[in-house]
């Protein structure tokens, strides 16, 4: 079985004898038996590299759990805040929530 380096010589030279009216057929042959090579490696790649291996993990705390409790907790929260400190209360009952939730995504997008 020929390389790929030979098929491609073999293509140049047929160029070089049959001249350039046949260099799109010749470009085409010279693809067709390319194309199961470049397959093939990527499969034994593929194979090498196990079934997980383009998948993003994450080993961190999913966000969407604490984007959820975030806004569950926040709600009794800001009702005992406002009844009780105002304004104020308020807003640093939600200046808290959303740092914490800032500092679990930052660590969250740190992981590899």
């Amino acid at each position: 079985m020929r390389t790929v380096r030979e098929d491609l010589q073999a293509t140049f030279d047929a160029r070089r004898d049959l001249g350039p009216e046949y260099e799109a057929a010749l470009v085409e042959s010279f693809a067709d038996r390319l194309d199961p090579t470049i397959a093939a490696r990527v499969q034994a790649e593929l194979h090498r590299q196990g079934p997980f291996a383009g998948r993003a993990r994450r080993t961190g705390p999913p966000l969407v759990p604490l984007a959820l409790g975030s806004m569950g907790i926040g709600v009794p929260l800001t009702a005992i805040a406002a009844v009780n400190t105002g304004l104020v209360g308020l807003a640093v009952t939600w200046l808290a929530i959303a740092v914490i939730n800032v500092a679990g995504a930052m660590a969250y997008m740190r992981r590899p």
